[in-house]
């Protein structure tokens, strides 16, 4: 008799690129917000320029285009935007070191810079109204720590941009929670770490 042949296993569900995306972010956003929160000094933004480039970065823009490939429009434009951003502020820093741009006279206009990140997380944070509470709060908290870092470069306002390390501490570390939460209940296959979803609306 000839051999019959298995059928091929069906394709498991595709991995949520939203698990690596957000703590790429989160821990590069935490290590900045600490230096801005004063808690640790200014000389530490060396350290995180390579964690920009590789994690913030580069994890985040895999993270984009893997969420383009399941068709999330919000995932995929987030996470390029995002690791876009890390790529620009060490990509700002290394330039300025070695001299191929002079940003000793470009405090405000890197405010309006970051003010301009602020406008477009607002209105991501706009469409989180139909997403889960944990990307809500992430979003919320991440335009209004931009508006604080972006005015206090524009007024040399230390105590605003001190007010925006925390908020961005507090931020990171809500989307380290998100990966955290992710990650487990795609492990458990059930949700254990509560992450605020919504019931989906017709």
């Amino acid at each position: 008799m000839p051999e019959t042949v298995a059928a091929p296993a069906a394709n498991p569900a595709a991995a949520n690129p939203a698990a690596v995306g957000l703590v790429g972010f989160g821990l590069t956003t935490v290590l900045l917000s600490l230096i801005n929160a004063c808690v640790l000094p200014a000389g530490g933004e060396g350290v995180v320029i390579p964690l920009a480039l590789a994690y913030g970065g580069f994890i985040q823009i895999l993270a984009g285009l893997f969420e383009f490939r399941v068709g999330n429009t919000f995932g995929m434009t987030a996470f390029l935007s995002y690791g876009a951003f890390w790529w620009w502020f060490a990509l700002l820093l290394i330039f300025a070191h070695v001299g191929v741009i002079d940003i000793s006279k470009a405090g405000p206009t890197v405010g309006v810079a970051l003010l301009l990140w602020g406008v477009l997380t607002l209105y991501l944070w706009v469409a989180t109204f139909r997403l889960s509470r944990i990307l809500f709060a992430i979003f919320l908290t991440l335009w209004i720590t931009f508006a604080l870092l972006g005015f206090g470069a524009i007024l040399t306002a230390p105590a605003l941009t001190h007010a925006g390390g925390w908020l961005g501490l507090l931020c990171g570390s809500l989307a380290v929670y998100g990966s955290f939460g992710l990650v487990t209940n795609a492990t458990w296959g059930r949700s254990v770490i509560p992450l605020g979803e919504r019931p989906i609306l017709s």
